[in-house]
């Protein structure tokens, strides 16, 4: 057995046929999705246009004053590629005000969530006016790791490709032609200056997707392992983050006190 991440050019109508479906089942006059330059947004925003027309979806690319030029003028560039409507809004201002009215803080984790935080309430404002699905960006392997800003990007109605790894997000957009710059550009969150997804997750996603998908097939510690050529302690580390992030994938705890109780007994 090998862990070789499984692809299937299939998984493009699969997807284009959720959207349509959430967006029909909803009423919705159309989505709205944050663009950031990056591959996940990116390939999201194609798979929309592809699902439900250009004249249905739209775009916002947020940045801030230490956000990168480069990336913006991607975000800008790929819009007008796709023919979508888009805004470009600065956040610094409603950042700085934040930072008024809670303590202050250089924790840039603290500061890079409420980056994510207030570019989730900007799309819900937009999407709340104009009837529009709130598109999320996230990836499988960012969820399962809890690599995403807990009610920040990690909120969103629907999630086109988050049963997706991240590198079969690479290898999807890559089959739909998205730019090249876009596809081999260096993965990052643009929170803070020098961040990239893999120096924080301290691995690469390449062997990431490997344990987690020898996780997803039901195998042990030892097993991945020996499959992927990592040490033990490292497979064990990411079955840990896993565990430590359920929060992050799951509604608030609730005491059970009812016949049945929301996020333990109750179906809908």
């Amino acid at each position: 057995m090998n862990l070789e991440l499984p692809f299937d050019a299939e998984w493009k109508n699969v997807i284009e046929n959720f959207i349509s479906s959430r967006v029909e089942d909803a009423h919705a006059s159309g989505v709205i999705l944050g663009l950031s330059g990056g591959v996940d947004s990116a390939l999201v925003a194609k798979l929309c246009v592809q699902s439900i027309g250009k004249k249905k979806v739209h775009a916002l690319i947020l940045p801030d004053k230490k956000s990168d030029g480069k990336d913006i003028k991607d975000a800008e560039d790929y819009a007008r590629e796709l023919g979508i409507s888009y805004e470009k809004k600065d956040i610094s201002n409603i950042l700085d005000e934040f930072m008024k009215v809670t303590s202050k803080t250089d924790s840039q984790v603290a500061l890079g969530n409420l980056k994510a935080r207030t570019r989730m309430v900007i799309l819900y404002q937009y999407a709340n006016c104009n009837n529009y699905l709130v598109v999320g960006t996230s990836n499988k392997t960012e969820l399962l790791v809890g690599y995403f800003t807990k009610f920040g990007d990690g909120a969103s109605d629907i999630m086109p490709i988050a049963d997706l790894y991240k590198t079969q997000v690479w290898a999807l957009s890559k089959e739909l032609n998205l730019p090249e710059k876009i596809v081999t550009k260096v993965p990052t969150a643009g929170l803070w200056d020098g961040q990239t997804d893999e120096k924080e997750l301290g691995i690469t996603y390449n062997r990431l997707d490997k344990i987690l998908y020898g996780i997803e097939l039901g195998l042990g510690i030892e097993q991945i392992s020996i499959l992927t050529s990592e040490d033990v302690s490292e497979v064990k580390r990411i079955f840990e983050k896993i565990r430590l992030n359920w929060h992050k994938r799951n509604l608030a705890l609730i005491p059970k006190l009812g016949m049945r109780t929301i996020g333990i007994d109750w179906r809908d």
